[in-house]
């Protein structure tokens, strides 16, 4: 699934940039037995729904002419959401110094599953919070961005 993904990223990011907005992830999963390809845009002032209309009537056509997916599939274009998953290295370099919340497969030395911190920096093989925390990627599950709710 992930070729397909890269597939797809590179036939609609220019496509997406030209209309002025930023390509931040494509997804292409099953969930029960539905196949979703969900591409997620941005751009600094945030997305609206117009915005994701506007993205999904120009790549629809495309995609179906690339055929890339044999299955049958929903299409559906959004925001990353104002408390993002951080997937990929440009993820996080984006967020340096912002704070983030990580979730592990297993606990760690400090027999701890979830930490919350400042996103210091990061390497191919770890992350680092605030305090020097080092976290192992191989054991992040989810690490994405928190939002000040007050």
């Amino acid at each position: 699934m992930a070729n397909i993904e890269e597939k797809v990223k590179n036939l609609i990011k220019p496509i997406i940039e030209n209309l002025g907005y930023d390509l931040y992830d494509v997804e292409y999963v099953k969930e029960a037995k539905n196949f979703f390809l969900r591409i997620y845009i941005d751009k600094p002032e945030g997305i609206n729904i117009q915005d994701c209309e506007k993205v999904n009537n120009e790549i629809n056509d495309i995609l179906d002419e690339a055929n890339y997916i044999k299955e049958q599939y929903y299409l559906e274009v959004s925001s990353p959401g104002i408390e993002r998953v951080l997937k990929k290295d440009e993820h996080l370099q984006k967020n340096l110094g912002k704070e983030v919340y990580v979730k592990l497969f297993k606990k760690d030395n400090n027999s701890k599953k979830e930490y919350q911190g400042i996103l210091k920096d990061f390497s191919q093989e770890e992350i680092i919070l605030e305090n020097n925390l080092k976290i192992d990627k191989k054991n992040i599950a989810l690490i994405k961005t928190v939002y000040n709710w007050k």
